[in-house]
Formats: structure tokens, C-alpha cells, sequence
């Protein structure tokens, strides 16, 4: 594997790194098995855990027979709410949100849902501990349960999520859809999703001196260090979390049951302990995207200016958390009308909780929205294009904030060139190949660029080079190699002369790999860094073996942005064949054009771009949990009965970007992590529209649907 080096050449012409494509920095550890992941660094005496989790949905634990676990080899504890230690749930976890209490683990006898962490099994070797961990009685008092999840659950009610307030409105909306040449009212569903990173959650706790220290894989180890201190009421000092390298999150690898789980057994063994969650766990205790039932009314005039828009999103939470999937989201940003409505809804069910997942409200509400304006298009006979192009905002619909910048027009113009939709015959059903029928659609996509206080340190060392440290998290994104090439333009040195440390507690507050703001909000505090390092060193007389290090706070800087509507926009193409004889669909190319900030690192950002895209294939027409309502567990909890895209479902995917760098930011970035995914499975859906002449408004598209589907045609 070969490294790019670019930089600033000493007497030279400055190059810049930032823009330039470049191997990850640590590749070749990746690649070769140097690199380690949380569950394979190794420890002395270190025992394992395994987790027993409920097998009733809802109830209370009336006994745990330990005591002939005990007896097998290799067995050191069983830790149920009979004698696991104290935890403290009463506090505001530094995301600003309560704890789920899931983390809580074997603080008493209630069984909220099935896969509920009633016990933790530990032993001298995992084969041990698992084999005591199924050979474990636990006995219930089940109760009745509800997880049937419907669009007319009496017991809805609005909250406020990440997408603002529950509810908002102005206008109307009656009116103003009588008023309107053409109406659409539609229902749409997404189902249950669930993240699946390659790497699951693995975490191994031990005392350290008084310290605890914590090798964890997650996106953020500030937050999980500050959650363990709140949860054990220690000093945040005392905790100490490094996650060097992780294999995906996809928003599931914050604050979990095995880290605590892990952390209560090392205390009561004083010996490191090591818990990792299998992958059907993982479907009970990492969170899942919620799904969805959505409700779009759109009103538009004889021009196709939008009149109404009404949006309104239903999703589940547990009876324990709070958490709202914030579908109609995207309506408040997209598009504008007098009488303009959304509302986010959630019903507690006896369900696992759920939790951030890679564009979450973006991701189903942009289904729903770039659907129904796919399906308005076809009644107002506009081009799918036009429409969206004559309803371009001047401002945010519902905060009335100006833009910080606007490119979407600019996506589907360079978008429909290179897909060559001035080609496309607007009638449905007429583009045949043998079997096939074959059609193209497209959608629009944005997320939220924000941006939150981070600190660093850069040091100059006494041979010439630079280490930067900063608590990031690279998932997978690429993070640190981008953070290499900020610095090393920021330095105005090549970026063989700059080595990156992430992924430690110890080295200070910074934002976690979440929510599209990781590399924008680094990269800031890393650029501060770094230019006041270069001015100190330009007066100094040299470099002290010590080295000279500058350490920097965003906090102000970021505070004092104005206030104004961030976001990433993009336009996502798709063409897809359909057999309606057998009901399978196929996509044969997709295309994202986005408008994203200043491009960091083209080699790793486009891999960004299309593994949201391919994740929109995956949505589109394969992903689906079911739930069983008799037993309130998941049919098929594991990666063969839930399905994802593969290999072979993978077309020819491209992304590229226009010009569009953040003129409020240092570097010009806004964030890439999670917009791939926006608008590409309505983009598909709206393909297999166009080929078939029927609408899709249930994902997964999956082939018995789309038989039924057309036999009702």
C-alpha cells in the first residue's frame, strides 16, 4: 500500500493536502493484523463475561439458580439485581440526554422486553462462561405485552428530538389544499433497521492503580468515560477510556450494557474482565432505528409551487427511554409553503430502546418526503427535477434562518447531465430487456452541518515532526487520515511529518463521531492548534527535547457562529429492472452528486458517499426486523433472517460533489458521514415506479410485494 505525501515543501511552492486523495494512514496495520480491535488486545488473567438476557417480553425475575453454575469449571461469578453493584441513573449524560436505562443492568427484577440483560456469566475462558451463561435457570412471573406498532396507536403523543420541536405549523393547511390544482395524501412505512457494524461491541474493564481503565469500541470515548463516572459516581479523572480502532458504529456504539457489565464484574473479581456481545445480541442491546409510518399531504398550484406541506412521522421508543426517530425532519428544511406542518409522534412499546442510527429521521423521513414529491410530479405532470427546482426555499421553512449555502439546484443540474435524464420518457412502463422493465428515479437529500467544541494539542518534537493528539474517532470514516492532511496544511509541512493519536479519554473533550460533525469539529480545533503552534515556534530559537506543544479550546469560536440553516445537500439517481414475473428488483446504477463542504480526502470521502449510498440499496429492498407479537422477539435476529445488501445487489455506484466549502468554517467543511444515505432508497423506489407503473410506499420493496403489487395494478 502506497501513501501519498503532499504538503508544504520547505523554500517551495505550497501544496496543499486538504483536497488531495490519500491511502488511509493506517492501512497497512489494517491490513496486515497489526492493528488491534477491542476484543483482541490482549491482558494478564483476564476472565470473560458473557451476558443472559430475558427470554420473556415483559414481567419480573422471581429467582436466578446460580449456584449450580457456579459449580462448573472455569466459572468465577454469576452478577443478577440480587448482587451486582450499585449504579446511579439519576444524571444528564453529556450528549444532554438521560441515560437509557438498559445500561443500567441488574439493578432490579423487572423485564422490560425480550433480550433484557438479566445476568452476566464470568469465567476463566469465553467458552466457559458461555456454555455457563446457557446453562443458566432464570425464573419469570410473565405479564402481558404490547408490541404491535401501528399507524393509529392510541396512546401517540409529540416530543422534541433532534430535528427541533415535536410539532410545528403555520398556515392554513385546509385551505390551502383546497385552494391547490393538484393534491397528494399518501401513507408510507419504513420497517425496524438495525446497524450491524462489522466489528460488534466488545469492551474489557480493569482497576489500574485506583484508575479504571476501559479498552472499549465506541464513538466517543469522552462520553463513555463520562458516563461510566456518572453511572459509578467516581471521579471523571479516575476513568480512563482508549478505543484506537473501530470497526463501524453506524450511531450504536455509545454507552452499552456490556461496558458496564464489564466494569461491575472487574470490580467485584479485581481482575480485568472482557465482555463482548454476539451478533443476535446485538440485536436486543445496541439499538435500532425505530420504524416508521408516515403521513405526507402536499398541495400544489397550476405552476407547481408547493401551497401545503404537511408531514407528520410515527415511530417507537421503549417503556424505559425516550427516543423519537424524527422523520419529518427533512420537511423543515427542504421545502417551503404558506401552510406548512410537521409533527414528530412516538408510542411506548415493551420494545429494546431505540437509538441513533446513520442518518437518523433523515434516512425514513426522506423516503416518505422525496416519494410523495416524486408522486406529485406525476399528477402535476413536472418534470420530478422541475418540481423540486421551482420550490427551492429562500430560507429555512420553519426557523426563517438564511441558508449558510444552498447547492442542491446545482446537484441535480450536474446530476441529470451525467445520468442522462433529459433522455428519460416521463411515462411509466415502457422500457423493456428481455424480462426486465427498467426505470430511473431520483430524490433529494440533506443533513444537518454542525459543528461542537473540541480541543487538541499539537506538538512540535525535537526531530522535526508534529504529533497531534485529539480525542477523535475514526469508524471507519477515514478521520484520522483527514485530520493528517488538515494538519499537515495547517503545519505547512509534508504530511509524512505529522503522526495523528485519537481515540484516548485522557487527551480531552472533543466531539464523538456523530451526527455528520466529527471531522468538522477536529479539524477546527486541530487548525487552532497548529497555526498558534507555527507562531510559537517562529519565536522561539529552537526546539527543546521536551518539544513544544500548544493545546487548543473551540468552545468560543463555535459558540459564536451565527445562527443560520447548516446542512449538506445532494441529488441521488437510480436505475433499476424490475421482473414482475418473479418480483425481483435490481439496481443497475446509481448516481450522488452532493454538496458537502471542502472535500478533505477524495479517496476516503467518495468511499463515505457510496457506502450510504449502498446502504440505501440495502433499505430500499432488503433490510426488514420483525418482530413476533406473541413472543415480542425478532424473528431472524441474526445476519442470515436479516437481510442486507451483498456483494452481488451492488451496481456500479458513483458519487462525486460540486463546489460548495463552508465560508464559517476554517477549513471549509460541513461533514459527509451520513447524507449518502438520504434520498438514495426513494430514489430507488421512484425507479421501480417508473419501470412498473406501480407505487411502492411500504420498504422493503421485497418481490412478493412487488408481485402483489402489480397483480392489483
Amino acid at each position: 500500500m502506497t501513501t501519498t505525501t503532499t504538503g508544504t515543501t520547505t523554500g517551495g511552492t505550497a501544496v496543499r493536502a486538504v483536497g488531495t486523495a490519500h491511502s488511509r494512514v493506517e492501512g497497512r496495520d489494517k491490513v496486515t493484523g497489526a492493528a488491534r480491535y477491542a476484543a483482541e488486545i490482549p491482558f494478564t488473567e483476564l476472565a470473560y463475561g458473557w451476558l443472559v438476557l430475558s427470554t420473556v417480553t415483559r414481567g419480573r425475575i422471581s429467582s436466578v439458580e446460580d449456584a449450580p453454575v457456579l459449580a462448573m469449571p472455569g466459572v468465577l461469578a454469576v452478577l443478577h439485581h440480587g448482587n451486582a453493584p450499585r449504579v446511579d441513573i439519576d444524571y444528564v449524560g453529556m450528549l444532554g440526554m438521560r441515560p437509557d436505562p438498559t445500561v443500567a443492568v441488574f439493578q432490579h427484577d423487572r423485564v422490560p422486553h425480550a433480550g433484557w440483560p438479566v445476568a452476566l456469566v464470568v469465567a476463566e475462558t469465553s467458552e466457559q462462561a458461555r456454555e455457563a451463561a446457557e446453562a443458566l435457570v432464570v425464573h419469570y412471573e410473565e405479564e402481558p405485552h404490547d408490541v404491535a406498532f401501528s399507524a393509529g396507536h392510541a396512546d401517540a403523543y409529540s416530543m422534541p428530538g433532534p430535528a427541533g420541536p415535536g410539532v410545528t405549523g403555520k398556515g392554513d393547511l385546509e385551505a390551502q389544499l383546497a385552494a391547490s390544482s393538484f393534491v397528494l395524501d399518501a401513507e408510507y412505512s419504513t420497517p425496524e433497521e438495525h446497524h450491524n457494524p462489522m466489528e460488534p461491541h466488545a469492551a474489557t474493564a480493569h482497576w489500574d492503580g485506583g484508575r479504571l481503565e476501559v479498552v472499549d469500541s465506541n464513538q466517543g470515548t469522552i462520553w463513555v468515560a463520562a458516563e461510566l463516572a456518572s453511572l459509578f459516581s467516581l471521579d471523571p479523572a479516575s476513568v480512563h477510556v482508549r478505543s484506537e480502532h473501530v470497526g463501524g458504529g453506524f450511531g450504536s456504539k455509545g454507552v452499552r450494557a456490556h461496558q458496564v457489565a464489564a466494569v461491575m464484574a472487574a470490580t467485584v473479581l479485581s481482575r480485568p474482565v472482557r465482555v463482548a456481545m454476539t451478533r443476535r445480541q446485538m440485536f436486543s442491546l445496541a439499538g435500532y432505528r425505530s420504524p416508521t409510518t408516515q403521513r405526507v399531504r402536499l398541495g400544489v398550484d397550476a405552476a407547481g409551487r408547493l401551497l401545503a406541506l404537511e408531514h407528520s412521522c410515527l415511530s417507537l421508543t421503549s417503556t424505559v427511554h425516550e427516543f423519537i426517530e424524527s422523520g419529518a425532519g427533512p420537511a423543515r428544511v427542504m421545502y417551503d409553503a404558506p401552510a406548512h406542518h410537521t409533527a414528530n409522534r412516538v408510542v411506548r412499546l415493551d420494545v429494546p430502546s431505540p437509538t441513533f442510527m446513520r442518518a437518523p429521521g433523515e434516512a425514513p423521513g426522506s423516503f416518505a418526503l422525496e416519494s410523495a414529491l416524486d408522486e406529485l410530479a406525476e399528477k402535476s405532470g413536472i418534470d420530478p427535477i422541475e418540481l423540486r427546482v421551482r420550490n427551492e426555499p429562500e430560507v429555512g421553512p420553519v426557523s426563517g434562518l438564511p441558508f449558510s449555502s444552498r447547492n442542491l439546484t446545482a446537484c441535480f443540474r450536474e446530476g441529470a447531465r451525467r445520468f442522462g435524464w433529459a433522455d428519460r420518457d416521463p411515462r411509466p412502463g415502457l422500457r423493456r430487456e428481455g424480462r426486465w422493465l427498467l426505470g430511473t428515479g431520483t430524490a433529494a437529500a440533506s443533513f444537518f452541518a454542525g459543528a461542537a467544541p473540541s480541543t487538541a494539542a499539537a506538538t512540535a518534537e525535537a526531530d522535526g515532526t508534529f504529533t497531534v493528539r485529539i480525542n477523535a474517532a475514526d469508524i471507519g470514516t477515514g478521520a484520522r487520515t483527514a485530520l493528517t492532511l488538515v494538519a499537515a496544511d495547517a503545519l505547512q509541512v509534508p504530511t509524512d511529518r505529522v503522526r495523528v493519536r485519537i481515540g484516548d479519554s485522557d487527551f480531552g473533550p472533543a466531539m464523538i463521531a456523530g451526527g455528520s460533525m466529527g471531522t468538522r469539529s477536529w479539524a477546527w480545533a486541530v487548525t487552532a492548534a497548529a497555526e498558534e503552534l507555527r507562531e510559537r515556534m517562529a519565536l522561539s530559537d529552537g526546539i527543546p527535547p521536551e518539544g513544544i506543544t500548544v493545546r487548543s479550546d473551540t468552545t468560543a469560536a463555535v459558540g459564536a457562529l451565527a445562527q443560520k440553516e447548516r446542512h449538506s445537500f445532494g441529488a441521488q439517481f437510480a436505475e433499476v429492472a424490475v421482473d414482475v414475473a418473479t418480483g425481483e428488483v435490481r439496481v443497475r446504477r446509481m448516481l450522488g452528486i452532493f454538496a458537502a463542504g471542502k472535500i478533505v480526502n477524495p479517496l476516503t470521502a467518495r468511499g463515505q458517499f457510496t457506502g450510504g449510498m449502498i446502504w440505501g440499496i440495502s433499505m430500499a429492498l432488503h433490510e426488514e426486523a420483525v418482530r413476533d407479537r406473541n413472543t415480542g422477539a425478532l424473528y431472524g435476529a441474526d445476519l442470515a433472517g436479516y437481510h442486507v445488501a451483498s456483494n452481488a445487489d451492488v451496481p456500479l455506484v458513483e458519487a462525486d460533489w460540486v463546489d460548495d466549502p463552508d465560508p464559517d468554517d476554517p477549513v471549509g467543511i460541513k461533514g459527509i458521514g451520513e447524507i449518502g444515505i438520504v434520498g438514495a432508497a426513494a430514489a430507488i423506489a421512484n425507479a421501480v415506479w417508473h419501470a412498473t407503473g406501480v407505487r411502492h410506499r411500504q420498504l422493503p420493496i421485497r418481490p412478493d410485494r412487488v408481485i402483489r403489487a402489480d397483480a392489483h395494478a
